[in-house]
């Protein structure tokens, strides 16, 4: 964090910016952290939390919608590119397929929640092309906006604690996959209670 913090204090708003697209390309770069060493330059004097937020959220859409176009235009040819082929294995591919046949393109909305499938689910929407463009930036967007101010702001108002910082981190992280633990089983009840519905009107049709 210490090394983050140095460098955009350094170049300020662009090297945000650059980092946040290159963490949507899959590289080992946590993308909470980075969020979070922006809002602690901001904390700092070094840059308007409120930019700092506008900055982060361009970087984010931006490092996902290229790795959702380079599976779009380059389709499972992109696997060649031997980068890309760290990131995303034909295991990874293969769970990802899984995941869209299961959910549809609600998987987007919480890849942002999932460091380490995010970069492969977005290329992989590009790569089968079952979800439009404008769908996915929605679906992304839609994610973003509540996980980047958070983020954002947390490292705003925690300034020079980095030892807090780090302890809010660890229960931001638990929060927000204890809000998603119980979306995805809201989700899941509601297509359990349509399918049920729909065999009971076929079951009556047939009677």
């Amino acid at each position: 964090m210490d090394i983050l913090i140095d460098f955009f204090i350094n170049y300020g708003y662009l090297a945000v910016l650059l980092v946040l697209i290159i963490c949507g390309f899959g590289v080992p770069i946590p993308e909470d952290i980075t969020l979070v060493s922006g809002g602690i330059i901001a904390g700092l004097g070094y840059a308007d939390p409120h930019i700092m937020v506008v900055v982060s959220m361009i970087g984010v859409l931006a490092g996902d919608s290229v790795m959702y176009w380079l599976g779009r235009i380059y389709g499972v040819k992109i696997l060649r590119f031997r980068p890309i082929r760290k990131i995303m294995t034909l295991q990874r591919l293969k769970m990802v397929r899984e995941k869209f046949d299961k959910y549809g393109s609600r998987v987007l909305f919480v890849a942002r929640f999932l460091p380490g499938l995010r970069a492969p689910i977005y290329t992989v929407s590009g790569i089968t092309r079952r979800v439009s463009y404008p769908r996915f930036a929605l679906l992304d967007f839609s994610a973003a906006i509540i996980s980047v101010p958070i983020w954002v702001y947390l490292g705003f108002h925690g300034g020079n604690n980095h030892e807090w910082i780090e302890a809010q981190i660890k229960k931001g992280q638990m929060g927000i996959y204890s809000i998603l633990a119980l979306v995805l089983l809201f989700v899941g009840w509601k297509i359990y209670k349509s399918k049920k519905q729909q065999k009971q009107e076929q079951d009556n049709i047939q009677d």
